[in-house]
């Protein structure tokens, strides 16, 4: 039974709510049980943002989760907090553009990916979210590159129906990135 348990987090503005429902989305659409849990912090932009997405073949109980599978950490504040709590032998993504500091478990997998820098090259510093979670679905196959494009499509209509371009290609760089 395939079970994904991610936490996304970073700044506000970062991106990681969206990283969170595109995922999500997707597992929708490949008919999987998922569930989306934001968490904020009490500023608006530049404060601490987190979600939870949980991606199973069964039912979900709850949308808590106390022992992630995965951790996306997009700061070095949220890799210092979700570090600690990321089951034994997890997956550990950071985003290394802004992150220098190495992790202190040895018990789990750390995948660096120099998100912003990916970003910058494609000529979109907003898109190094999605840098990540092509990171995430590389390492993961959580969900297929076809149900992301889906859910990009049906998340960003109207004017920003221009940005899905520069999105795919952003997820199809972070993939590219795993593999190196």
């Amino acid at each position: 039974m395939a079970y994904h348990s991610v936490i996304s987090a970073g700044f506000g503005g970062q991106g990681v709510m969206l990283f969170g429902q595109i995922l999500s989305m997707a597992a929708m659409f490949e008919g999987k049980f998922t569930t989306w849990l934001p968490s904020f912090g009490p500023e608006m932009r530049g404060g601490t943002a987190n979600c939870t997405v949980i991606i199973s073949d069964d039912y979900i109980a709850s949308p808590v989760v106390d022992e992630p599978t995965e951790v996306v950490a997009f700061n070095l504040p949220s890799m210092l907090k979700f570090e600690k709590i990321l089951k034994e032998n997890g997956i550990l993504i950071i985003n290394s553009s802004v992150i220098d500091t190495k992790p202190h478990r040895e018990n789990i997998k750390v995948i660096k990916i120099p998100a912003n820098d990916i970003a910058e090259e494609l000529g979109n510093k907003m898109v190094s979210n999605m840098v990540m979670l092509g990171a995430y679905l590389k390492a993961t196959k959580a969900v297929t590159l076809k149900s992301i494009e889906k859910a990009l499509q049906e998340r960003l209509t109207g004017k920003k129906s221009d940005l899905i371009k520069i999105n795919l290609e952003a997820i199809k760089a972070g993939m590219k990135e795993v593999v190196k």
